[in-house]
């Protein structure tokens, strides 16, 4: 049986729709491919990480508005040592990020949410826009085999133009270390304001994994991995 997942707070999920409506319409908001949100049954929602991140909690609210769905997202460690932080994402439902978090949430017929490349994508230099950083991450294609639990990707490429993220050693450095962003950026002129670019999510069609067979779930998953990965290079050549 899984483990019973905590409900999110309606109050506080609220307080987030009135922070998001705005930036939905600065930034003119639009996402394609919602038929390819399975209206039932697991599934695990593959988005990747711009630096911003509110484009995520953005295609999350257009997710539930169309579909009544509303995404539980694995989140990363960081949030939840930082204790507003962690109170705040528990209560609009985001667990901590672990295997077994993912498939008690899975067996429970949710729809997941989850950023492999995490907030180490997002930190990507100018130079490294509209690319993946999921590096050796395989373990949310290992969730989705052992669950049984389609794969539904989704990019918002322009969501890389809101800052221009400049390389540096410190960073990554920082990174390495802590486990936390400290990026040197700029959005609108010498500004931390967003860019107002329009942004638009486009979700692929679902990437329905093999029946699983332990015996050779390390072939299954590169398997997976590679079609995984290819498609959301794909997406992120979708920049109009």
């Amino acid at each position: 049986m899984p483990t019973p997942v905590p409900d999110a707070d309606p109050a506080v999920i609220r307080r987030v729709v009135r922070i998001l409506r705005p930036l939905q319409l600065y930034h003119r908001h639009q996402v394609r491919g919602m038929e390819h949100i399975p209206r039932s049954g697991p599934a695990l929602l593959v988005v990747h990480h711009s630096l911003a991140t509110y484009d995520g909690f953005m295609l999350g609210l257009s997710i539930f508005e169309q579909t009544g769905r509303p995404p539980r997202g694995l989140g990363d460690d960081l949030i939840f040592r930082t204790p507003m932080l962690g109170r705040g994402a528990r209560a609009i439902g985001i667990v901590p990020a672990s295997p077994t978090a993912g498939e008690d949430l899975l067996r429970a017929g949710e729809l997941v949410g989850v950023a492999p490349g995490g907030m180490w994508e997002g930190l990507r230099p100018r130079g490294e826009r509209y690319q993946t950083r999921w590096e050796g991450r395989r373990g949310f294609i290992r969730l989705a085999l052992r669950c049984g639990a389609p794969l539904v990707l989704a990019a918002c490429p322009r969501a890389d133009d809101l800052y221009t993220v400049y390389g540096s050693r410190l960073t990554d450095a920082i990174y390495a270390q802590l486990k936390a962003p400290f990026p040197l950026l700029r959005g609108l002129g010498p500004t931390l304001i967003p860019r107002p670019v329009q942004l638009t999510h486009t979700i692929a069609p679902p990437i329905q994994p093999p029946p699983y067979e332990p015996d050779r779930e390390d072939e299954q998953v590169e398997a997976l991995f590679a079609e995984a990965e290819g498609t959301m290079r794909a997406l992120l050549r979708l920049r109009g």
